[in-house]
């Protein structure tokens, strides 16, 4: 069953990822050490999955996702199975504040297009199945701009990168289509990239200056969407890094916010607004009025403490200087498990987050 709803993303969203539980985390090492095989861990996956559906829809979500119970990382299990593309363990991790990440990383090896038997596929049927239209069922993946990150590319195989990004463009969109026809209606681009860019001590390849990478990851992710079906809604969000509750940089929107948050053709923008890293509200100025919705992530999703109703409203009301109340949305900042590790928080925690997330909704526009 294929829900579609007018209203995504919703005035409670959220990102995507959910703290795995024991039971899966000793599945998974089962299956590692070969104690169960392949079937018996997707058998439990299925299982919890099924488990923690239930639970966003008793928190009162009118939209659910598979909470990534399936992934290792967020990006690199989708990434890796697209034709051209390795994963493989570098030398280093990505480093965080403080703590570096576990090491695993994607690289280019081939010419890059969709591979039709991607295994996401048939986990969001899987999926849809379970929802069963009680809710609307959620799919997330890295956005296309992952794949340009300093080293991914293939100089080798890809000497310009317009040529890289013409086979980017055409696997994702690929993949939109193969996605829809799986039942997708809602999909959500996760994208460390583009908030990347908007970090003044960002670190580039040296080859292209900031401005032309600002300029090409819109031109991807528009180049993306072109001739989408009109009812699949498509999100982006805009991520500083999420390992373990540290994060990777700092940097406000303004760097980006009259290209990319002006110019990106998608249907809403979830933006990390929980502390001061992110900066003031004052770039969603550029964000076309009656364009895309804004899903204000001014709720962490990093540590366990719940924050106050009455300042989370007034967070609100101060982005209203900037942008309508009517094309706003509340979320996390980020999901609560980027990778399989998870933030520092609980699973009650973690509930406790979306359900004040729902009820602050429900005070902030009370007719929806």
């Amino acid at each position: 069953m294929t829900t579609k709803t007018k209203t995504a993303p919703f005035r409670a969203d959220h990102v995507g990822s959910l703290l795995r539980p024991d039971v899966l985390h000793k599945a998974r090492q089962q299956f590692k050490e070969g104690q169960i095989s392949k079937q018996e861990l997707r058998g439990i996956e299925t299982s919890e999955i099924k488990r923690i559906v239930d639970k966003q829809i008793e928190v009162g979500l009118e939209l659910v996702t598979d909470g990534e119970f399936r992934r290792r990382f967020w990006h690199t299990d989708f990434l890796e199975h697209l034709n051209g593309i390795t994963g493989y363990v570098p030398d280093t991790g990505y480093l965080f504040k403080g703590e570096e990440t576990e090491r695993y990383n994607i690289k280019n090896t081939g010419k890059v297009s969709f591979n039709h038997d991607h295994p996401f596929l048939e986990d969001y049927k899987v999926f849809q199945d379970i929802v069963a239209g009680r809710a609307v069922a959620k799919q997330t993946i890295p956005s296309p701009n992952q794949l340009f990150h300093t080293d991914i590319r293939d100089q080798t195989i890809y000497p310009d990168i317009e040529d890289f990004a013409s086979d980017v463009i055409q696997a994702y969109k690929d993949a939109i289509q193969a996605f829809y026809d799986a039942g997708v209606r809602y999909l959500q681009l996760d994208d460390v990239y583009i908030a990347t860019l908007s970090s003044p001590d960002a670190k580039f390849d040296g080859e292209h200056s900031r401005e032309f990478l600002i300029d090409l990851a819109r031109r991807v992710i528009n180049g993306v969407l072109e001739g989408k079906p009109e009812d699949l809604t498509v999100t982006t969000h805009l991520c500083r890094g999420n390992y373990r509750s540290t994060y990777m940089f700092g940097g406000s929107y303004d760097l980006i916010a009259q290209d990319l948050l002006a110019k990106e053709k998608v249907d809403g923008f979830f933006l990390e607004y929980d502390d001061e890293r992110s900066g003031t509200f004052e770039p969603l100025t550029y964000i076309p009025k009656d364009g895309p919705r804004v899903v204000l992530g001014v709720v962490t999703s990093k540590f366990g403490e719940l924050e106050d109703k009455d300042a989370v409203i007034s967070r609100i009301e101060e982005a209203t200087k900037y942008i309508p109340l009517d094309q706003i949305c509340l979320s996390p900042q980020c999901g609560f498990a980027s990778t399989h590790h998870g933030n520092k928080l609980t699973e009650e925690e973690q509930w406790e987050k979306l359900r004040f997330i729902v009820d602050v909704a429900k005070t902030v526009w009370p007719e929806e």
